[in-house]
C-alpha cells in the first residue's frame, strides 16, 4: 500500500483485478472440466466411454473450430509433425481417461493422469530439491496403485490406462509447447481436428446404435462444452495473465477439485489412503511448480 503526505492511496480495482481475474478464470476451467468428466460418467451406461468421447471430441471441435477458425491458418512444413504429434496424443489421451474413469472414481483417475505433467516438470529440473518431490508422488502412486494391497486397492487396468492417459498427456505438453510457439491458440483447434479424425471412428463403431439419441446427444453436447471448449478459452485467459508459476501451482489442485467432484455429483467417497494418496501427489506438482522454471504450454486437457 502506498503512502502519500501521510495518508494512504487507495486501492485500484484494476490492480486487484489484473489477479483475480485470471486466478477465477482457471478455478471456473478446472471446476468446469471435471464437472464434465462427472456427465460424462453418467453417460456411459448408454453412450460407453468410447461413445461418449466421440461425442465429446465431436462436438469441442466443432466449438473450438467455429471460434478459432484454424483453416484460416497456413501450416509450415516445420510445423505439421509436432501438431500431428499434438492432436494423436490428444485424442488417444482422451480415450484412456474415459476408460480409466469408467474403472475409478474420478479424483483417482485425475491424480494417475496427473502424474504426466509432474514427469515432465521433473525431467526438466535440474533442482536437488526435486528428489523429495519425486518421493512424494511415488509414495502417492503408491497409495494409489494396487501393489501394496491396501484397504481401497484400485482396479488395476482402469490404473493403467489413467497411466497411460498421463503419458500421453506429458508428450501433449511437449508437442503442443513446440506447435503453440507458431501458432498459438490455433494449435488448440488444429489438434482437436486430428483428435477427432482419429477418436470419432473408433467411438461410433464401439458405440450403441442410439449414440445419436437426444438422450445422449444433448448431455454429450453439455459434456463438450463444459469439458473441451469453455475449459481452454479460460486457459487462453489465464496463460496470458498469470506467471508460469502461479499457473502451474493452481493446476496442481485439479486432482482436488476431481475427487470433490466426483463425491459431490457421482457420490464416489475415497479411502482415507485414498484421499493421502491424493494430497501427497498434489504436493508433489506444488513443490516442483512453485520452484522451478518450467514453461506451461497447453490448456487442461482432461
Amino acid at each position: 500500500m502506498q503512502v502519500t503526505n501521510g495518508t494512504r492511496a487507495p486501492a485500484t480495482r484494476t490492480g486487484i483485478s489484473v489477479v483475480l481475474v485470471p486466478v477465477f478464470a482457471l478455478l471456473v476451467g478446472m471446476i468446469s472440466v471435471q464437472s464434465g468428466a462427472s456427465i460424462a460418467k453418467t453417460m456411459f451406461p448408454l453412450a460407453g466411454p468410447l461413445g461418449t468421447v466421440a461425442l465429446r471430441v465431436g462436438f469441442g471441435t466443432l466449438i473450438l473450430c467455429a471460434a478459432l477458425r484454424p483453416w484460416r491458418v497456413r501450416v509450415p512444413a516445420r510445423s505439421r509433425l509436432p501438431i500431428a504429434v499434438y492432436g494423436v496424443a490428444l485424442g488417444i489421451m482422451n480415450m484412456c481417461f474415459y476408460q480409466a474413469l469408467s474403472r475409478l472414481p474420478l479424483g483417482v483417475a485425475v491424480a494417475l493422469e496427473f502424474t504426466g505433467p509432474l514427469a515432465v516438470a521433473i525431467l526438466f529440473s535440474r533442482r536437488p530439491i526435486d528428489f523429495l518431490w519425486v518421493l512424494l508422488a511415488v509414495a502417492g502412486l503408491s497409495l494409489l496403485l494396487p501393489v501394496l494391497h491396501l484397504h481401497g486397492a484400485i482396479d488395476p487396468t482402469g490404473a493403467l490406462y489413467a497411466l497411460g492417459a498421463g503419458g500421453c498427456w506429458a508428450v501433449y505438453i511437449v508437442a503442443g509447447q513446440k506447435a503453440g510457439i507458431s501458432h498459438g491458440a490455433q494449435s488448440v483447434a488444429l489438434g482437436s481436428l486430428i483428435s477427432a479424425v482419429l477418436i470419432l471412428p473408433v467411438g461410433i463403431l464401439n458405440a450403441p446404435p442410439t449414440l445419436f439419441s437426444a438422450s445422449i446427444v444433448l448431455p454429450g453436447i453439455a459434456v463438450a462444452i463444459l469439458s473441451t471448449a469453455l475449459p481452454y478459452l479460460l486457459d487462453m485467459v489465464a496463460l496470458t495473465r498469470l506467471p508460469t508459476r502461479i499457473f502451474g501451482v493452481l493446476m496442481s489442485i485439479e486432482p482436488a477439485i476431481g475427487a470433490l467432484a466426483g463425491l459431490l455429483f457421482l457420490g464416489e467417497k475415497l479411502s482415507a489412503s485414498q484421499w493421502i494418496a491424493i494430497t501427497l501427489i498434489i504436493l508433489a506438482s506444488i513443490g516442483v511448480t512453485a520452484g522451478g522454471e518450467q514453461k506451461i504450454s497447453a490448456p487442461i486437457p482432461d
